[in-house]
């Protein structure tokens, strides 16, 4: 079910947005085939909620805007980024974001790198189940 809220998410957007996302979701599940898809913050404003990919915790969440496709990685501030793909929310003590504009390309690999960085760094300190 939330493949497919994912998916039509994705075809919504109709524009190079929703390739972006889609093209971002396939090197996810590249660099992690365990990884977990959700979809959370679903409101009137915005139906289709965000996507958000978990393996021991989040790993990013995908969001998109009038002009760009932002990732924001949960625990970005403690990867390692060699190739310098985290270009926005560096301020921050814990999450990092990667904000691409339309004709923007990916370094495939470095973003492969950066996301099992993020499984690992889950993996060692996974999120604590919240009480309820």
């Amino acid at each position: 079910m939330t493949a497919e809220l994912i998916d039509a998410k994705i075809a919504g957007l109709g524009d190079w947005r929703g390739e972006m996302l889609g093209r971002l979701r396939a090197l996810i599940h590249a660099a992690d085939p365990d990884v977990e898809e959700t979809v959370k913050w679903q409101k009137p404003s915005n139906p289709a909620g965000v996507p958000v990919w978990d393996h021991a915790g989040i790993l990013c969440t995908g969001e998109t805007y009038k002009d760009k496709v932002k990732l924001t990685f949960a625990k970005g501030a403690a990867l390692a980024d060699p190739a310098g793909l985290f270009n926005s929310s560096l301020d921050g003590n814990v999450r990092r974001a990667i904000d691409l504009f339309e004709g923007d390309a990916i370094d495939e690999a470095a973003f492969k790198a950066l996301v099992r960085a993020a499984v690992e760094a889950n993996l060692e300190k996974p999120a604590r189940p919240k009480k309820r």
